[in-house]
C-alpha cells in the first residue's frame, strides 16, 4: 500500500512552521514522522520566529521525512506576504498564530517556556546563504533524495543548523511526575475511613491481584514492585471512574515497568533487585508507568467498562475473520460447540500477555504501540494469526480437548522467530481484509 508524497512550497507558507503544520493536517504520516513534525513546530514556537530566512521544502513518504534547503536567495524565496511581514509586522503575526496553536503545543510550554523562548542564548539565527557551508554540507542540502540513512543525516543537519530545538521533555516529565505524586497523596495515601465502600473493595481486589501478576517471573513478587503496582492501578481506577479497576489491567503495567527499569538495572531480569535503586528513581519509573498505562487505555476504555462491550465486539470480529481465513477450523469449533468467548476473551482482556513467555512481551508491545489508536482493530488480526498457528491440530480436537489446549497453549519454548511469524501473518491479513469488510461476510 502506497501513500502519495505531500509537498508544500514554503514560498506560499512563508515559514517552515506553517509548512510542517500543513503537512500534519493534510498528509498521512506515521507516528514517528508525526513526532518529528511536532518537534519542528515546537522549535519555532520557542524561538519566536515567524519567518525562516531559509527556503526549504518538506516531503513526506512512508517511513521518511525529507527537508531540502533551496538555493534561491531569501528575497526570491519569500512570497510578497512574507516580505511584507519582514518589514515589522512579523512579530504581531506570529503572536496571533501562536495563540491559535493547538493544545499539544500549549501543554508542554508551561511557566518556564516563555523564559527559555526569550533568552538570547537559546536562539540561533539561521543564515540565508550557503557560503559558509562545507562542500559536503552543500551537497547534502542541495542534493536529490538519497538512501534512508542519508535522509536521516540530512534532516538532523538541517534541523540543527537552522534553529535550536529546545527539548521540553524533561520539563513535561517533571510536571507529569509531580501530578502523579499529587494524585497518589490525594487518593491512595489516605485512611480507609475517608474511602467509600466501593473504593475499599476495589483496593482489596487490587491487593489480591498484584501477587498474581506474571507469577512465573520472580521479579514481580518483590514487595516494592507489588506496592508500586498497587499504587498505579488504584490511582488509575480512581481517576477513571467510568472504568474503575478490572482484572487484567494489572498485566498491562508490566511491560512498561520492565522497559523503564532496564535503564537503571543491569543483567537478567530474574536477578534484578529494586532495593538497588534510589527512592527517586523508583518514584519516577512508577509515575512514567502510570502515564503510559493511561495513554494505552485511552484508546480502548470500552474494553473495561460495564459488560466490556469493546472486547465482545473484537471477539465477534475474530470469529468472522476465522470463518473467512480457515473454514475447517471454524467449522470444527462450531460443530464441537466451542464459543470464541471461552478462550478469546482473556486474550483481548490481557492483550495476549498471559499466552506467551514474558521475555517476548516487549517485542509484542513494540507492535502494539506502533499501531497507536488502530491497536484494537489490529488485535483481531494478531489473535487470528496466533490461533491459526495450530490450525491442523484444532481441526481434529473434540470439545474438551480443544478447551484444555486453548487454555494452556504450548508457547513455553517460543522464541522471537515464532512471534515474528504471528505478527507477519497478522500484517498480511490486515492488509487483505481490513479495508474490504465485505470479504468477511458469512
Amino acid at each position: 500500500m502506497k501513500r502519495g508524497a505531500g509537498r508544500l512550497d514554503v514560498e506560499e507558507a512563508a515559514s517552515l512552521e506553517a509548512a510542517v503544520a500543513w503537512a500534519i493536517r493534510r498528509v498521512p504520516i506515521s507516528n514517528g514522522e508525526m513526532e518529528l513534525c511536532h518537534e519542528l513546530r515546537r522549535s519555532f514556537v520557542h524561538v519566536k520566529m515567524n519567518l525562516l530566512p531559509i527556503c526549504m521544502e518538506v516531503s513526506f513518504f512512508p517511513g521518511k521525512v525529507l527537508l531540502t534547503r533551496r538555493s534561491e536567495p531569501l528575497n526570491e524565496c519569500l512570497s510578497p506576504r512574507a516580505q511584507d511581514l519582514q518589514g515589522g509586522n512579523g512579530d504581531d503575526h506570529f503572536r496571533q498564530r501562536e495563540h491559535a496553536s493547538n493544545s499539544f503545543e500549549r501543554e508542554g510550554q508551561g511557566s518556564g517556556g516563555s523564559q527559555s523562548s526569550t533568552n538570547p542564548r537559546n536562539i540561533i539565527v539561521p543564515t540565508a546563504n550557503n557560503e559558509n557551508m562545507s562542500p559536503d554540507s552543500q551537497k547534502l542540502s542541495l542534493g536529490a533524495r538519497a538512501t534512508d540513512s542519508a535522509r536521516v543525516t540530512k534532516f538532523t543537519k538541517e534541523l540543527s543548523r537552522s534553529v535550536v530545538i529546545l527539548d521540553r521533555r524533561e520539563g513535561v516529565l517533571s510536571r507529569k511526575r509531580l501530578e502523579y505524586l499529587d494524585s497518589v497523596a490525594q487518593f491512595y495515601d489516605i485512611p480507609d475511613s475517608e474511602r467509600s465502600d466501593d473504593e475499599i473493595g476495589m483496593l482489596r481486589q487490587i491487593a489480591v491481584d498484584c501477587p498474581r501478576t506474571v507469577p512465573d517471573v520472580t521479579f514481580f513478587q518483590q514487595a516494592q514492585i507489588q506496592k508500586s503496582l498497587e499504587r498505579i492501578l488504584y490511582t488509575w481506577a480512581i481517576r477513571h471512574p467510568a472504568t474503575g479497576y478490572v482484572q487484567g489491567i494489572n498485566d498491562l503495567v508490566t511491560p512498561f515497568l520492565v522497559v523503564f527499569l532496564e535503564e537503571h538495572l543491569e543483567g537478567d531480569m530474574e536477578n534484578w533487585n529494586v532495593s538497588d535503586l534510589s527512592t527517586q528513581v523508583l518514584s519516577n519509573v512508577e509515575a512514567d508507568c502510570y502515564w503510559c498505562l493511561s495513554k494505552l487505555l485511552d484508546g480502548m476504555q470500552d474494553h473495561y467498562t460495564f459488560a466490556q462491550p469493546g472486547i465482545q465486539r473484537l471477539v465477534f470480529k475474530l470469529k468472522e475473520l476465522i470463518q473467512r481465513i480457515d473454514e475447517p477450523v471454524s467449522r470444527n469449533m462450531e460443530e464441537q460447540g466451542l464459543e470464541f468467548l471461552q478462550f478469546a476473551f482473556r486474550w483481548f482482556n490481557c492483550l495476549l500477555i498471559r499466552e506467551i513467555p514474558f521475555h517476548l512481551v516487549t517485542r509484542l508491545w513494540d507492535t502494539y504501540l506502533a499501531e497507536g489508536d488502530s491497536l484494537p482493530e489490529f488485535l483481531v488480526y494478531i489473535s487470528a494469526s496466533f490461533l491459526l498457528t495450530w490450525s491442523e491440530k484444532l481441526q481434529k480436537l473434540e470439545f474438551q480437548e480443544m478447551v484444555m489446549f486453548l487454555q494452556h497453549l504450548p508457547t513455553q519454548n517460543w522464541s522471537h522467530h515464532e512471534l515474528e511469524m504471528v505478527l507477519s501473518r497478522a500484517f498480511m491479513w490486515h492488509a487483505m481484509f481490513n479495508s474490504s469488510p465485505s470479504h468477511l461476510a458469512s
